[in-house]
């Protein structure tokens, strides 16, 4: 045999070996369940082109035939009606130490109110109509003023309304004592921070202390879940998980689902051995990615994905996994 033809050789029992070394196919079905994210609960969706990190996204409210506001009891409770499993929500701490469920780290753009929401008591931020800034044309008209007089609510309020539901909490700062405040709202709430159902997100300064707090607790950065995607990419196909892939969280988006090795059953082995989360996200792009949010993204989702499935609008998405 000639040298080209022992080095075709090898080449096909090096690609026929990766190949099964990674065959989802022939790994087995995975455990547990599919678990469906309602971020912001049930929400009025925003167009997302060139937005900034000082845009009004209430201001770029996509029209709507529903009147749900986002991060509030009665979105919340809906999107549990609607089939969601889990909630992923933004909080704050006020300026008399409670815990309040809202998206903007201000009140100016959603509310008729003006300041940082830490800055604020919680009698001040209860006053606040959270639907009045929320106009799809252009602030001709505004369909949710007079509708959310009231609505933010504290995360002990979030644990009466949906008291066996997962909560996911998102961090708005980077400041450590937003964990003393949010866990110190969780024990008011007769919960605590290490319950399995409870997940935190958001800046590592953060997160350390609430593991500094809560040792148990199920924390993850995004900088973390790309880290882990990154090295999974380069190292997976030898069925070698990294370090950086071990007792953590990764974000997988629609669109890469092709370059992730043995996707989706034997990847998914393999995160569930290393003790790592896995949450199915919406399409990448722009530099960052969304929960689903159109119900013909459910066909991109593998019938055998079990994790976290990160949905944007849940009233149209959610409801299409009734059907």
């Amino acid at each position: 045999m000639k040298l080209w033809q022992w080095a075709g050789a090898g080449i096909c029992a090096f690609a026929v070996t990766v190949s099964v070394i990674n065959a989802s196919w022939i790994a087995p079905r995975p455990k547990g369940p599919l678990i469906l994210v309602a971020h912001r609960g049930v929400a009025q969706q925003i167009d997302h082109r060139g937005i900034t990190p000082e845009t009004c996204t209430a201001e770029r409210m996509v029209e709507s035939e529903h009147d749900f506001i986002d991060n509030t009891l009665r979105s919340f409770s809906n999107a549990r009606h609607f089939g969601a499993d889990a909630i992923a929500l933004q909080v704050h701490p006020t300026r008399d130490g409670r815990m309040v469920a809202f998206h903007d780290w201000t009140v100016d753009c959603r509310t008729e109110g003006h300041g940082a929401v830490r800055e604020l008591t919680l009698a001040e931020l209860k006053k606040l109509d959270v639907g009045y800034g929320y106009t799809s044309d252009g602030g001709k008209t505004h369909p949710l003023r007079g509708k959310g007089v009231g609505g933010m609510p504290t995360v002990e309020e979030v644990l009466r309304e949906a008291p066996r539901m997962r909560l996911i909490f998102q961090f708005k700062s980077k400041d450590p004592a937003d964990a003393d405040a949010l866990l110190a709202e969780l024990r008011r709430g007769g919960a605590a921070a290490s319950e399995p159902r409870f997940g935190f997100y958001g800046h590592p300064a953060v997160l350390r202390r609430v593991k500094q707090l809560e040792p148990r607790a199920w924390t993850f950065a995004v900088q973390d879940t790309k880290a882990c995607l990154t090295d999974y990419v380069k190292f997976g196909w030898t069925s070698y998980v990294p370090r950086s892939c071990r007792n953590t969280t990764v974000m997988v988006p629609l669109n890469y689902q092709w370059a992730i090795w043995g996707w989706p059953k034997r990847f998914l082995a393999r995160m569930a051995g290393a003790g790592t989360k896995v949450i199915l996200t919406g399409d990448y792009k722009d530099k960052g990615a969304l929960g689903l949010d159109r119900p013909e993204q459910l066909g991109k989702v593998p019938r055998d994905f079990r994790g976290y499935l990160w949905i944007e609008d849940f009233y149209d998405v959610g409801r299409a996994l009734e059907n």
